[in-house]
């Protein structure tokens, strides 16, 4: 019978090894100071992209500023990023951050600002026992961050990640009542001003008035203008040197608020928006 042929390995064939660097070899304990492999370009260039906060452009000047670079380094590392993407460039020579890094620092922000404002929403949801919200500004889009609703079995819900509208929603106006005004308009262009209830506010000379007073009050209402029977009071979060982009708010059904109770809650709000910018410019 014919045996299966055998699998023969030579004995005098010599392994090949390959060298591993010295460092590799080290724990991470004693791994050699990191000063050592440290890339001063890439340092320098990841210290300009920090300077963004996502929202306001900055110029040559602004970051020299900011990052205490000669504005030698500055434009030459300015000039490499906007030719591989990473920043755009206005008519006005300012620099803003590329869609590609704006989608990744406004979700990290959107994490951090969730966590930050989280024992605050829990106060508020404690001592009112109302659904507690939070959101943010996308881009041009305003959406639910987190929520915390009532236990009531009439309540007004609300849901993490919905897009709220910019003229009925009381986080919606008091978000978008701080931003530019080309922003502003495109925020509306892109949502659209159509009715929710025979309240909603669908004049635009209307819906900027009220913005001037949320931008005097950091207050923002919604009465029943996207639900009947439903009372929402925001309050813009509004960290010093920083832009505005978020809001916290109650809601609660038109039956159980009172006139006391409805002052109450726009100090509670106000109070707690405040208590989470604190901690945001401590935090920047």
């Amino acid at each position: 019978m014919t045996q299966p042929p055998k699998l023969v390995i030579s004995a005098d064939k010599k392994a090949v090894r390959r060298r591993i660097p010295k460092w590799a070899l080290h724990s991470q304990e004693d791994a050699p100071s990191s000063d050592k492999y440290f890339l001063r370009s890439i340092g320098r260039a990841v210290d300009i992209l920090d300077a963004f906060d996502g929202q306001k452009p900055l110029s040559l000047k602004d970051l020299h500023k900011q990052t205490k670079l000669p504005d030698s380094t500055v434009f030459r590392v300015l000039l490499t990023l906007e030719s591989r993407g990473y920043l755009i460039q206005a008519s006005d020579g300012t620099y803003q951050l590329a869609p590609k890094l704006q989608v990744g620092w406004q979700m990290s922000h959107a994490n951090i600002l969730r966590d930050q404002a989280r024992p605050e929403l829990e106060l508020l949801a404690n001592k009112f026992n109302e659904t507690v919200s939070l959101a943010q500004l996308f881009d041009d889009r305003i959406h639910v961050l987190d929520c915390i609703e009532a236990f009531h079995d009439i309540r007004i819900a609300n849901k993490i990640g919905r897009v709220l509208p910019p003229h009925c929603s009381a986080m919606g106006k008091a978000i978008t009542a701080f931003q530019e005004r080309a922003l502003i308009d495109r925020i509306l262009e892109v949502y659209g001003l159509f009715p929710r209830t025979e309240h909603t506010i669908v004049d635009r000379f209307s819906l900027f008035q009220r913005f001037e007073i949320i931008r005097k009050t950091g207050i923002g209402y919604d009465r029943e203008e996207s639900v009947l029977g439903g009372l929402c009071i925001a309050a813009a979060i509004q960290p010093k040197g920083m832009p505005v982009t978020a809001a916290i708010s109650i809601s609660t059904p038109m039956v159980r608020m009172t006139e006391g109770r409805e002052k109450e809650t726009c100090d509670a709000v106000l109070k707690a928006a405040q208590n989470i910018a604190k901690i945001l410019e401590l935090a920047s």
